[in-house]
């Protein structure tokens, strides 16, 4: 089956209606597109590769569409995984409260079944784009198309940058773990935590037709991402780490940092005050390592009680005048 029937198939056989690329409706466009470039050439008119004009998607139609439906749903995605997992991560009389909210989804077998659906529609999704951008590419002969995807990284709408999913595939393999949910465990088999030379990586198939790899080793200690963080461009780094390349103390935190503070890794600004805290990561690597976790608990705690001492020892002083 192509995939584009895949597709189809898929976002009709939903429960609930949710936001998608228009597939066949942009491969129409491209259609008519590669018909006027046909007719132009037999005109023997040298366009050098270009579309007429009056062209349905050389005039801003096409990339203002897909902006328009990938902002939708990257958007829905994040608002639902995030529920989920505060779900999933509730203590206390919270806890109560929102599983009372949703009365039908308390079963931890719906949580796992929940949690690969919203993955699967991530992915899926991902590919749809890929896939229509390669073909403008083609059909046009450009780099148009690479050029769009790295506007839509700059702008945090690439759905596979979003924090939620790697949440969600720890998520996923947080509840797996458990003895109550043997039952659950094929649900989502292609998502597992690989180890290569002592460092970790969460991967994830989906359809024989793509592969998410996110590494788990922070780029500025090169060690396993310890309390991790995931910036708004979508890189993973130790919280310490973080607060160390933003220039901001713990106590004050990434939200204090500076808009104009760059990621380590892609150097884009204003990154570190939307960054998320990677909550069902950090409990999924303390259970897969715990001989190193443990470890590195405890230098973590030496090293955040200093780094508080100074950053009170400095308001003080600054606050004597000495």
């Amino acid at each position: 089956m192509k995939f584009a029937k895949t597709y189809e198939t898929y976002m009709r056989g939903m429960e609930a209606e949710l936001p998608g690329v228009g597939l066949k409706r942009f491969k129409k466009m491209l259609k008519k597109c590669r018909s006027e470039l046909r007719l132009h050439e037999e005109a023997g008119s040298s366009a050098d590769g270009q579309c007429p004009g009056h062209c349905s998607v050389c005039d801003g139609s096409f990339f203002p569409s897909l902006l328009n439906e990938m902002s939708a749903i990257v958007g829905c995605f994040n608002e639902k995984a995030k529920k989920l997992l505060e779900l999933h991560l509730a203590s206390g009389f919270k806890k109560y409260t929102m599983w009372f909210t949703n009365k039908g989804d308390r079963g931890h077998g719906t949580l796992i079944q929940q949690g690969k659906d919203l993955v699967t529609y991530a992915i899926i999704n991902a590919v749809a784009m890929r896939k229509i951008l390669k073909k403008y590419d083609k059909i046009h002969y450009s780099k148009q198309g690479q050029e769009f995807k790295a506007q839509a990284q700059s702008l945090h709408i690439e759905i596979l940058q979003s924090p939620w999913l790697c949440e969600l595939m720890a998520f996923y393999m947080n509840l797996r773990r458990s003895k109550k949910n043997k039952a659950a465990m094929e649900l989502f088999g292609d998502c597992s935590l690989i180890f290569d030379d002592d460092r970790p990586t969460l991967s994830c198939t989906l359809f024989d037709s793509m592969r998410v790899d996110i590494s788990l080793t922070c780029s500025i200690c090169l060690d396993t991402v310890f309390d991790p963080v995931s910036l708004s461009c979508g890189h993973i780094f130790c919280y310490l780490c973080c607060c160390s390349a933003a220039s901001v103390t713990v106590v004050d935190g990434l939200k204090s940092a500076d808009h104009k503070s760059k990621c380590p890794l892609c150097r884009q600004e204003g990154v570190f005050r939307d960054a998320v805290h990677l909550d069902e990561l950090n409990m999924m690597l303390s259970h897969s390592c715990p001989e190193y976790w443990e470890e590195r608990m405890q230098s973590e705690r030496v090293e955040r009680v200093r780094l508080a001492k100074e950053h009170w020892e400095s308001q003080c002083r600054a606050f004597l005048g000495i």
